[in-house]
């Protein structure tokens, strides 16, 4: 397979690469969902195999997309809260400078936000008050619940505390795990960009890139462009 460029697009994609770092093992074929076929090459003893060009064609697509929201200001923030992604998810989220949930999603996220945000305000005052001395003159069995606290908001909210609105795009990492994500982003019209493995539907996403959401280093090749496209296209200040 040859290297792959757009004539539009200057992100350049290497299926070589791709193929290194396993995009193109799916699920067993008994599980594929009948409209990821057209991004299929075959089945390898019973495995279903993503055709590299088409994945590197919609791959290509959707970083040029990211890089447009995110050249106009606009925030994207990552889903991926499945335990075996979630250090990856944050280590890029931070990397590059956007928001991210890792730990479970947030119900309401995006379809309600104005009582996530109060939420988000709460934790920030309380870190804050811990920061700077604030919780000093309660007990110690309080500031020590104080600090449960926290670290439980820490949790749910450390990735998106910097949000002041719902995100402009979300991308999801495994859209089986965190299908409310999707169903929340699709009722408020908010694009959705995701992975799509053999046993998804690729149609919930208005980008998808058709590829192995399972192996770790899959996830990490694909999302390793997304940070690099990221921090290209932010505005500079």
């Amino acid at each position: 397979m040859a290297e792959t460029k757009t004539k539009k697009s200057d992100i350049t994609l290497e299926p070589e690469e791709m193929m290194e770092a396993g995009l193109h093992f799916g699920h067993r074929s008994s599980k594929i969902h009948p409209k990821i076929k057209p991004y299929l090459y075959g089945t390898r003893n019973g495995i279903c195999i993503f055709d590299l060009d088409k994945t590197a064609e919609k791959m290509t697509e959707t970083l040029e997309f990211i890089k447009k929201i995110v050249s106009e200001g606009k925030v994207m923030a990552l889903i991926g809260t499945r335990v075996q992604l979630r250090s990856l998810v944050e280590t890029i989220g931070k990397e590059a400078g956007i928001p991210y949930i890792s730990n479970r999603w947030i119900g309401g996220a995006i379809t309600n936000f104005p009582m996530i945000k109060k939420r988000i305000d709460y934790f920030i005052e309380l870190e804050n008050k811990r920061d700077t001395g604030g919780l000093s003159k309660y007990t110690k069995k309080e500031r020590a619940d104080f600090d449960k606290e926290i670290e439980l908001l820490e949790a749910k909210f450390g990735g998106i505390k910097g949000l002041t609105a719902s995100p402009d795009a979300i991308f999801v990492v495994d859209m089986n795990k965190d299908l409310l994500a999707v169903k929340e982003a699709r009722i408020k019209g908010i694009p959705v960009i995701a992975l799509a493995d053999t046993n998804v539907d690729p149609t919930l996403a208005d980008y998808c890139i058709p590829a192995n959401d399972d192996a770790i280093n899959s996830v990490k090749y694909i999302l390793e462009k997304v940070k690099e496209v990221v921090l290209k296209a932010k505005p500079k200040k």
